[in-house]
């Protein structure tokens, strides 16, 4: 066991040092998920909890940050949309606050928005769907990158995370790389760190946290789902584009294409414009999130999760879910033989 500690310890050093914390395992930002009690779970527990701003006004996400720093002195992110109206004052209240690692997610940031966070002292971190966006991120002065594959909950790009590795981890260099999308156990941890990654992500895995506010029914759907429940909404017209988001089906899922069709027909039909009828389908989800999440409307709201879903089998503690992905990871490492390759631990 000393042996594979060895080679955890040099596998995820870079991602250690780079967060400053004992394990290289970052909290994935889930709207409503991802509040004070949870991300303070997460690194008190030696991992890399992080905040999500989502939709929060600069007040709001100032009383969450200093709310969080009340429940852990360990370091903790905080994830920024880049499409909110109010980032540059995001960004401030997040240098004002002392935030140390800023992730900006939600669409390619603007290079004045990477300076501005990089100019409060934070590293910052940002998502890189493909490897030319990776290099793009890289000439703005990124200091680290997620690579996210379509496995992943929520929002999700077309590309898997097996793959995204692979074009990605042997080519970027310069910076720390965290992967993320479809991770579950210590042994997936591993595979990513031998093939060059600083650390991961995940999300899913944490949702049946005990310290997570989560409505019980909502951990109860993740509990029961299998991988193949959590699925991409549909588009119904290519003329009327959907941003894919992966989610557990139910009822709400099933009325979204059924509302799309709809919507379609009263276009079609000259009773409305296109721009209202691509609104109108927009804003089928408005509240979705919340209202499964913290009202436990699990038929009619949006049950986010990624394909890891059905590695959730009940609700424990967080340093409890930490200690399980490390403990799969040294016995994994346990079983490999031969010197660390020159390639990991970069």
């Amino acid at each position: 066991m000393d042996s594979a500690r060895e080679r955890l310890d040099h596998l995820w050093r870079r991602g250690r040092e780079f967060l400053g914390t004992e394990y290289a395992i970052m909290g994935g930002a889930m709207s409503w998920i991802s509040e004070r009690h949870l991300v303070a779970a997460i690194s008190n527990g030696g991992g890399f909890g992080v905040l999500a701003c989502g939709s929060m006004p600069p007040h709001l996400l100032a009383e969450e940050i200093r709310a969080t720093q009340a429940l852990t002195q360990k370091p903790f992110g905080v994830n920024l949309i880049t499409l909110h109206p109010q980032l540059d004052a995001l960004i401030d209240v997040c240098g004002e606050m002392g935030v140390g690692h800023i992730v900006l997610a939600g669409g390619l940031p603007p290079s004045a928005a990477i300076r501005r966070a990089k100019a409060t002292g934070a590293k910052v971190i940002c998502f890189a769907p493909a490897l030319v966006l990776a290099k793009k991120l890289l000439r703005s002065g990124v200091d680290a990158l997620v690579i996210e594959g379509t496995e992943a909950g929520g929002h999700i790009g077309p590309v898997a995370t097996s793959v995204l590795a692979q074009e990605i981890l042997p080519v970027i260099e310069d910076v720390p790389v965290f992967v993320a999308g479809g991770i579950g156990r210590g042994e997936a941890v591993v595979a990513f760190l031998e093939m060059g990654a600083s650390g991961c992500q995940l999300g899913t895995r944490f949702v049946c946290a005990s310290e997570c506010v989560a409505h019980p029914n909502f951990k109860a759907s993740f509990i029961r789902a299998a991988a193949r429940d959590a699925v991409p909404s549909v588009q119904v017209d290519p003329q009327f584009p959907v941003i894919p988001v992966r989610a557990l089906g139910n009822n709400a899922t099933k009325r979204f294409a059924d509302f799309q069709i709809k919507v379609i027909a009263r276009f079609r039909a000259g009773e409305i414009e296109q721009k209202e009828a691509q609104l109108q389908i927009e804003h089928f989800w408005a509240g979705a999130l919340k209202r499964a999440v913290i009202d436990g409307d699990v038929e009619n709201g949006s049950l986010m999760a990624g394909q890891s879903v059905g590695m959730v089998t009940r609700e424990q503690p967080t340093a409890e879910i930490l200690g399980e992905l490390v403990t799969q990871s040294l016995v994994a490492l346990m079983g490999r033989k031969g010197p660390i390759s020159v390639c990991t631990g970069r």
